[in-house]
């Protein structure tokens, strides 16, 4: 269980940040040009959040999971770096981070 800890911690935090992340980009001035930035985020806290309550079930066969959940939030984090923003810097600081613990549970 304690294997879990790390990555249900980044989980949690990568969910609040992509939320937060795409709330905030539909009020920034060029909204149509964070479109992509919104579906992803919304994309990555939906599997993010599938991914901690399958985790939390203590369920033994998760490692494709994982291993999508990392995809994910690469592509998150790479989208949301292509923005200057806070919010965006800081979701996909959040995502890479998930990312990490994914492949750090994996290891």
């Amino acid at each position: 269980m304690m294997r879990n800890e790390a990555l249900i911690h980044a989980l949690g935090n990568c969910i609040n940040h992509c939320n937060y992340c795409a709330d905030a980009c539909l009020d920034e001035e060029n909204v149509k040009e964070m479109t992509t930035c919104i579906r992803t985020d919304r994309v990555c806290a939906e599997v993010c959040s599938t991914l901690n309550q399958v985790l939390a079930t203590g369920y033994s066969d998760v490692n494709d999971l994982v291993t999508y959940c990392m995809k994910v939030c690469n592509a998150c984090a790479d989208e949301c770096g292509k923005h200057d923003t806070k919010h965006c810097q800081d979701c996909a600081d959040a995502c890479r981070k998930c990312a990490d613990a994914c492949k750090t549970f994996l290891a």
